[in-house]
């Protein structure tokens, strides 16, 4: 019975010095965790209302802030009891640089996921090609982007291997270019199939007129002339109208006599 009075006593000691400490951490941890609130809230609707950042960044973005203002209330409140945090917070470093280097490959896609929705590189519904890769964008997330390929097939890209290469976004301009060149005989009527080619040009309707299309001979070389043909179209016709233009101008060569030379194929090495 004498050391539970002895226990009562101590604590109630223990509580009357300590009591301004427990009312001034009481009183930050309340404060702090209205401020934390309030701030977490404001610059979530700052980032998402932003039209220029993406959803995702902005999420990350306000979900990084609201931990980063949890973790400094939590600390001054262990200061207000007299907690020494300098360990506290060499700790939390010590762990914090460990997970880095153990998720190093996760957190490089991570920060390409974030470059890449703050940069735009490229949207979802564009078009990109990156090295091997190339696809329709479906989605892009912090970790990987996922593409559909023309052949109907999906792939996931870590978000790392685009940010660390060359993107060409074909959907990204309204309008594209579109070049063929066709070799033609030495003999064979030069103008008539620059006629030809811009015949055709003029009677398709997906080629625009401005710029103009143009006919001009590309190359000289050792068994024809290489003859070159330039339109542009928009970037939505591009595909559809190359096909058309490869065939009209197979098809109008036939019908004026025009010859398109076959390269001899490569001698075989002596042995």
């Amino acid at each position: 019975m004498s050391d539970e009075i002895n226990v009562a006593q101590e604590a109630w000691l223990w509580l009357k010095i300590n009591l301004a400490y427990l009312t001034g951490a009481l009183a930050v941890l309340v404060i702090g965790v209205i401020l934390a609130r309030m701030l977490s809230r404001w610059a979530d609707r700052a980032l998402t209302g932003n039209a220029r950042i993406e959803p995702t960044v902005a999420k990350f973005l306000s979900n990084l802030i609201r931990y980063a203002l949890w973790v400094v209330v939590a600390v001054t409140v262990l200061t207000q009891f007299g907690v020494q945090t300098t360990s506290i917070i060499a700790a939390l470093g010590g762990l914090a640089l460990a997970v880095g280097l153990a998720l190093q490959g996760t957190l490089s896609n991570v920060a390409a996921g974030v470059m890449i929705l703050i940069q735009r590189p490229f949207r979802v519904g564009e078009y990109i090609t990156a090295g091997t890769v190339a696809g329709t964008v479906q989605s892009i997330g912090l970790f990987t982007t996922e593409l559909l390929q023309l052949d109907g097939q999906y792939v996931m890209v870590p978000n790392n291997e685009l940010w660390n290469k060359a993107v060409v976004n074909a959907s990204r301009m309204p309008t594209r270019r579109f070049e063929l060149v066709v070799p033609i005989a030495y003999e064979d009527d030069l103008a008539a199939a620059k006629a030809a080619m811009l015949e055709l040009a003029a009677a398709d309707p997906r080629v625009l007129t401005e710029p103009a299309p143009v006919a001009f001979v590309a190359a000289l070389a050792d068994n024809a002339v290489k003859v070159g043909f330039r339109v542009w179209c928009n970037a939505g016709d591009y595909l559809a109208l190359s096909w058309a233009l490869n065939e009209g101008v197979k098809l109008k060569f036939d019908e004026l006599g025009l010859t398109i030379p076959i390269a001899a194929p490569a001698a075989a090495p002596a042995r």
